[in-house]
């Protein structure tokens, strides 16, 4: 109290006092206690120290708004000469009296903040700095610990601001060798590192430090990457072992900032929200971390991800034999596909799933790549349930912006064009009315017949365009399939008597072409990027004598796409949006391969639309064994749209919805056909 009226009188008897003298005497007033005070297990609250320390900050501060930008003033001058941060950290260190240290973290805090001209880089300033952080988190769960994140977040809030001051942390720690610069990089960043859950955006702010030092001192001499894939690891195993699909992909979006914990509401939802959201907030900060960091950095953080989550923990889980163990699994898997968005973590998560193969595919090395061999035979999986969550899970996969993906899976198999007729004239099949005795004559229908005009044409870009015509034989005119005729194509394979959509408004063939413009603009925003030829590969460039092979993925596509009338409706509908999405991709291969009907395909080759083809046939053959087929169907239509209730069972169930998802799927790919089409058309010269 006495010290307290000495201060009061002082003040009231001296108000204009140069602010140096003020500054030394509050200063001498802190020193003096330690010589003067014998009671040393007092709290820091019960003395005048943290009121001293306070008004020496507003010294400071008020000394430096008063005089020119970026000069130095006499306080800071007598701060820095007398090496007052040192004796402040020495008697942080020690504790004394009780409540020192955080009364010492406060000061270099504000400090830090509260000063616009650099500091750090004097050594009276960065010396003692750097001691402060090896002081942090030695005690976890310190009554110091909300001081010490807020210290370190400042630190790395300068550090972000001037990246070139990292040198100084450095060049200290290497001025005391080898074990010196291990220790002390350690500390630049691991205290930080105790308090990983508070202190994310502190240490986000370190790994996107542009100085490739950091990145390195970070990613080698730390145990960031441990730490990291550690608790993602944790928080994995935290999971219940069995969880409903649909509890995972419909729990809302995380935010690692914006966790917010209410146990008692999480347990009442479904058994395991917490443990979920937990898992994805931290993966989220993962992914922002991997995103925000130094190139090199980030390239060593996710390339660890890989290692020690994905390898380690998620591979054996997707690879077992238990069928609820493998759909929880390939569910995680969906949605963390779903949520990765930084480019260094969603390559090594591809490379992961799908290998880093370039080569093409053949029957003999698709098993090469164990899980991605797995994954792809999960989507003909005895359960239905195991089919659709992985073709979910490939639907997911193949809309993110990564080339890998699409080559990988598709591409690597076309690229030769070999799925295309390569005998000379003379070895050829015969043929009939132009065609091989095998395909199917869609000129005889009257819908092909029709005159085209000019207009109707292709022009312009050539991507859309289909191969060169072979030899005279060939429908094609001027090597360019005309628009009504791919279109028609699909919209006439399904037989009259087999379709339902005319009967029920608003399900026509146009309902397709908003949604199909939308997604085609979307898909070739991802593949801006991408080195894809605007055409097809010269037919003479093509290695059309290697056998065609088209892929472990196409083939179970096609597989299951044969199967349409045998299998149930929510496994057609998932078979179907996959090839949708593959048919939007602006890749002259692959449009020439999924939308072209009229391609004079190699012996034994089948493309998406022979195989619609044959469903068809297959379909004309079982119409005639169903009686009331048109009404039946129609019932199952509109019972699938709402607009009938459920009532008695309708025989046949399985091939009436097969028929349904058939003829709406053919109508989606005729949209896409010409909305391609007409983008070729309108960005041509």
């Amino acid at each position: 109290a006495s010290e307290l009226n000495k201060v009061i009188a002082r003040h009231a008897l001296a108000p204009s006092l140069p602010l140096q003298e003020d500054f030394v005497y509050h200063w001498k007033a802190i020193t003096h206690y330690y010589i003067e005070t014998s009671d040393d297990k007092a709290p820091v609250t019960d003395t005048n120290i943290p009121s001293h320390l306070e008004q020496m900050l507003d010294i400071l501060t008020q000394e430096e708004r008063e005089r020119e930008s970026g000069e130095t003033g006499p306080c800071m001058e007598y701060l820095l000469h007398h090496k007052i941060l040192e004796t402040l950290y020495t008697l942080g260190k020690a504790d004394c009296p009780p409540g020192m240290k955080q009364q010492v973290l406060t000061f270099y805090t504000k400090l830090l903040a509260h000063i616009r001209q650099p500091l750090l880089p004097h050594i009276n300033v960065h010396r003692p700095v750097l001691k402060l952080i090896r002081l942090c988190g030695e005690v976890l769960t310190a009554p110091t610990e909300n001081e010490e994140i807020q210290f370190l977040c400042i630190v790395c809030a300068k550090l972000k601001q001037d990246p070139y001051l990292v040198n100084f942390f450095l060049e200290s720690w290497r001025d005391r060798g080898r074990e010196g610069e291990y220790v002390g990089s350690r500390h630049c960043s691991c205290c930080l590192l105790f308090y990983l859950v508070k202190a994310c955006e502190g240490l986000m702010l370190l790994v996107s430090l542009p100085e490739p030092a950091a990145a390195k001192c970070l990613t080698e001499n730390t145990d960031l990457c441990e730490l990291l894939t550690d608790r993602l690891v944790s928080f994995y195993k935290a999971l219940p072992q069995s969880m409903d699909p649909l509890d995972i992909e419909t729990v809302e979006s995380v935010n690692w900032g914006l966790d917010v914990y209410n146990l008692k509401e999480d347990a009442a939802v479904f058994t395991g929200k917490r443990a979920l959201i937990s898992f994805l907030s931290w993966l989220d900060y993962c992914d922002q971390l991997i995103k925000e960091a130094q190139k090199s950095a980030a390239a060593v953080i996710a390339k660890a991800v890989r290692e020690s989550f994905f390898v380690s923990v998620m591979e054996p889980q997707l690879m077992q034999t238990s069928e609820v163990g493998i759909l929880t699994s390939t569910a995680l898997l969906n949605r963390i596909i779903r949520q990765v968005t930084s480019e260094a973590l969603l390559q090594e998560m591809i490379y992961f799933l799908l290998g880093e193969e370039r080569e093409p595919e053949t029957q003999a090395n698709m098993a090469q790549n164990p899980l991605r061999h797995r994954l792809i035979e999960h989507c003909d999986h005895l359960s239905d349930e195991i089919s659709i969550m992985t073709l979910r899970l490939f639907e997911q996969l193949i809309q993110k912006p990564n080339q890998h993906i699409l080559h990988s899976l598709l591409l690597r198999s076309l690229e030769e064009r070999n799925y295309l007729e390569n005998k000379p004239q003379d070895e050829r099949e015969p043929l009939e009315n132009g065609q091989p005795h095998d395909a199917v004559d869609l000129e005889e229908d009257p819908l092909f017949a029709d005159d085209l005009s000019p207009d109707s044409r292709l022009s312009g870009s050539d991507w859309l365009s289909s191969s060169p015509p072979q030899s005279p034989d060939h429908s094609k005119c001027d090597g360019k399939t005309e628009v009504h005729k791919i279109v028609n194509s699909f919209l006439c394979l399904v037989p009259d008597e087999a379709k339902s959509s005319y009967h029920v408004e608003g399900t026509g063939y146009d309902t397709y072409l908003r949604d199909a413009h939308r997604q085609f603009r979307d898909y070739c925003g991802v593949c801006q990027r991408w080195d894809w030829r605007g055409n097809p590969k010269p037919f003479e460039k093509c290695n059309l004598d290697s056998p065609f092979f088209e892929g472990h993925f196409l083939k179970v596509l096609f597989d299951r796409m044969g199967r349409i009338l045998d299998q149930p409706y929510e496994v057609n509908l998932q078979v179907t949006a996959v090839l949708s999405k593959l048919s939007l991709f602006p890749h002259p291969h692959l449009h020439e391969y999924l939308l072209d009907p009229y391609i004079n395909l190699a012996p034994g080759c089948r493309s998406l639309f022979s195989v619609i083809v044959r469903v068809v046939g297959d379909l004309m053959l079982r119409i005639q064994r169903i009686s009331d087929f048109t009404p039946k169907l129609l019932l199952v239509r509109k019972r699938l749209l709402g607009l009938e209730p459920e009532g008695i069972n309708v025989d046949h169930m399985t091939l009436l919805e097969g028929v349904i998802v058939l003829e709406e799927f053919c109508k989606e790919l005729a949209a896409i056909a010409f909305v391609k089409y007409h983008a070729a058309a309108s960005s041509s010269p």
